[in-house]
């Protein structure tokens, strides 16, 4: 009986001992080990405004973009939307063949995938651009012109296309042409051409979360527009995005033949 009493207290103070253990821990980082920490949630705080009247888009958010098209509408319904070209390439990619592996660029949508990622407004009240700046591949950034102007007739197709923005009470509304068929709009190889068009609604819907709302039209590879709907999580106040290095065919420190020193 003592036996058993002893191994009793054993396991609670163990137990007790683990619960301070699981606190200092906390929540599980966002976008994996090294990501930022999620912002404590907030039910009664109100979403931030800007002076303009403008809701206020800052801070450091994860996710919003990174979930396979296919998983976001009915079964079955992403095949059915592709034109029998698309399909075959969509059957026939493997995650061996994505771009963005190979350190490019993700477009658009995967801007806002699994890393870290900021948007700013500058200047911060009555924005002329938005930028969204991305922790993941290629260094790069994503500009949105919020200053009136149109897009360009015939723009030249590039990996984020062109962007111009406007809002519609809280919601912050994107329409991007000008995209080029070089990167994959998901990780599961969702294929696309140049005639790509892009609506984005960015509504936040509390303090802590984002919700993307996305209008793909594409006549060369879908037989009708559809819409998908990501979510973003504001992470922890103090929360930076961090350098992250991916280059192309990159070489950094393997032995190169140098000259001898004279």
């Amino acid at each position: 009986m003592r036996t058993v009493l002893v191994a009793v207290v054993l396991v609670l103070a163990l137990g007790a001992a683990g619960v301070p253990l699981l606190a200092q821990q906390g929540p599980p980082r966002l976008g994996g080990p090294n990501g930022p920490r999620p912002a404590p949630l907030a039910p009664g705080r109100p979403v931030p405004m800007l002076s303009d009247g403008t809701v206020d888009l800052s801070g450091v958010w994860t996710d919003g973009g990174s979930a396979p098209i296919e998983r976001l509408l009915k079964p079955g319904e992403l095949k059915g939307l592709m034109l029998p070209w698309a399909l075959k390439l969509y059957e026939a990619r493997d995650e061996s063949q994505d771009p963005y592996n190979n350190c490019m660029p993700g477009g658009p949508l995967r801007i806002t995938g699994g890393f870290a990622w900021r948007l700013v407004q500058h200047p911060t009240v009555n924005a002329t651009h938005i930028f969204m700046l991305q922790e993941g591949n290629a260094h790069t950034y994503r500009q949105i012109f919020t200053d009136g102007r149109k897009h360009p007739e015939d723009p030249t197709p590039t990996w984020y296309g062109h962007s111009i923005g406007w809002w519609e009470g809280r919601t912050l509304v994107v329409d991007t042409i000008g995209l080029h068929n070089r990167f994959w709009l998901d990780s599961a190889g969702t294929p696309h051409t140049e005639q790509l068009h892009l609506v984005e609604r960015w509504t936040r819907m509390n303090y802590n979360t984002l919700q993307r709302d996305v209008t793909i039209s594409d006549p060369g590879a879908f037989t009708r527009p559809f819409t998908v709907t990501y979510q973003a999580q504001l992470s922890e106040p103090g929360s930076e995005i961090l350098e992250y290095f991916c280059i192309e065919n990159n070489q950094y420190e393997i032995p190169t033949e140098r000259p001898a020193p004279r």
